[in-house]
């Protein structure tokens, strides 16, 4: 079962893709990449806004070897945040 956070972290990103990122102050190092998606941001009218704001979403392995997490995260490209979506435990 998941739990939803939707919370500010900071990423180190390694061609685009995530590959560390702090969470109230621990350090995670994303182990695997399980699965990557984008979507449009639901706020989205195209007449306000010509260009496509997209949400690119990255399911990941992390943490320390012998405890190692699934983590969801989400970087919103319009405004160049990353959240903690989800925690899957």
């Amino acid at each position: 079962m998941g739990r939803i956070y939707g919370v500010p972290i900071t990423v180190c990103e390694q061609d685009g893709r995530p590959v560390r990122f702090t969470w109230e102050g621990r350090l995670f190092v994303v182990r695997r990449v399980i699965d990557h998606w984008v979507s449009l941001r639901s706020d989205w009218t195209p007449a306000v806004q010509p260009r496509q704001p997209e949400r690119a979403y990255w399911r990941v392995k992390a943490g320390v070897q012998r405890a190692p997490g699934v983590y969801e995260l989400q970087h919103d490209a319009r405004a160049g945040e990353w959240l903690l979506a989800r925690v899957w435990d």
